[in-house]
């Protein structure tokens, strides 16, 4: 099964956005998307890419399931792999470019 995960686009350089996933910043291809995507949107990630702008009508529902699988599904193989993968990328932000995040710089 795979599994899209939901994210607010903070910036836009072309075919490229970050996207905060849950705290955890990263670079997003826009390419697949059939519509334009504007920072403040909502986009449905899978493996760097958006597949999906999010309706503004489905954004509150989208996240709250989305938290929901995260919170009860302690014991699910694949909700700790989301999890640990957001931990483990707290603090590691991406910039466009591959710049470094404000909070990387020394």
């Amino acid at each position: 099964m795979c599994l899209g995960v939901p994210g607010k686009v903070l910036e836009v350089d072309g075919q490229v956005a970050i996207v905060d996933f849950f705290g955890v910043q990263r670079e997003t291809r826009l390419d697949v998307v059939d519509e334009p995507v504007e920072p403040g949107d909502y986009i449905l990630n899978h493996v760097g890419f958006a597949i999906r702008k999010i309706p503004a009508e489905e954004i509150g529902e989208t996240l709250a399931l989305y938290e929901m699988l995260l919170e009860e599904a302690a014991d699910d193989m694949m909700a700790g792999d989301v999890r640990g993968e957001i931990e483990a990328a707290r603090g590691r932000g991406v910039g466009l470019g591959g710049a470094m995040t404000a909070g990387e710089q020394g």
